[in-house]
C-alpha cells in the first residue's frame, strides 16, 4: 500500500461515470433497496452537474487514479437557511476500512460550517453499520422521522447535528 497515492478533490464532469459506478455497486453488494433511494435518483448518472449549485459541493476520494468513493453536501430541501444534508456517501470495497470514510465525513461537516450552517443531516439504510458508526462517533443523534423533502423514502434512519 505505500505505493499508493490517495486524494480528496470536489467532482470533475470527467468522474461521473467512475462514481456513478461505485455507488450502484455499494447498492448491489450490500443488496439495499434501489427505489426511493439513490440508486434511483436522477443525479447518480450526472454528478457533477447536481452540485454546481451555490452551498453544495461534491467530492471524490480517488485512489492511483480510480474514483473508489465520494459523498457531498447540498441544503437541505424545505430547510435551505439552515440545515445541510450530507448526500451520496459511498465507497468500493476497495476503499473501506482505511479511513477515507472518516476523513470525507469530516471535510464536509467542516464545509457545510464555513459555508454558514447551523445543522446538518442525514440519511441512512440499516444495514450499513459502518457509516453509523461513523456518524455517531462524529456526534450525530438519531430522529423519529425525516427532515425536509428528500424523496429517500426508504432510507429508514436519519440523524442530525448541531454546529
Amino acid at each position: 500500500m505505500s505505493n499508493t497515492t490517495i486524494e480528496i478533490r470536489e467532482i470533475q464532469p470527467e468522474d461521473n461515470p467512475q462514481i456513478e459506478a461505485v455507488i450502484r455497486e455499494v447498492f448491489i453488494e450490500y443488496g439495499l433497496p434501489l427505489v426511493g433511494t439513490a440508486y434511483a435518483d436522477q443525479e447518480t448518472p450526472q454528478m457533477f452537474e447536481s452540485y454546481i449549485g451555490q452551498k453544495e459541493v461534491y467530492y471524490v476520494v480517488v485512489m492511483d487514479g480510480i474514483v473508489e468513493g465520494g459523498g457531498g453536501l447540498k441544503p437541505l430541501h424545505g430547510m435551505e437557511d439552515e440545515v445541510f444534508e450530507i448526500q451520496k456517501m459511498y465507497f468500493s470495497n476497495r476503499l473501506r476500512g482505511k479511513g477515507f470514510g472518516k476523513q470525507l465525513f469530516e471535510t464536509c461537516l467542516a464545509k457545510g460550517k464555513s459555508l454558514g450552517f447551523s445543522r446538518a443531516y442525514l440519511e441512512t439504510i440499516p444495514v450499513l453499520k459502518e457509516a453509523i458508526h461513523i456518524y455517531e462517533s462524529n456526534g450525530f443523534k438519531h430522529l423519529k422521522g425525516p427532515l425536509g423533502s428528500t424523496g429517500h423514502f426508504n432510507c429508514g434512519i436519519w440523524m442530525e447535528k448541531k454546529l
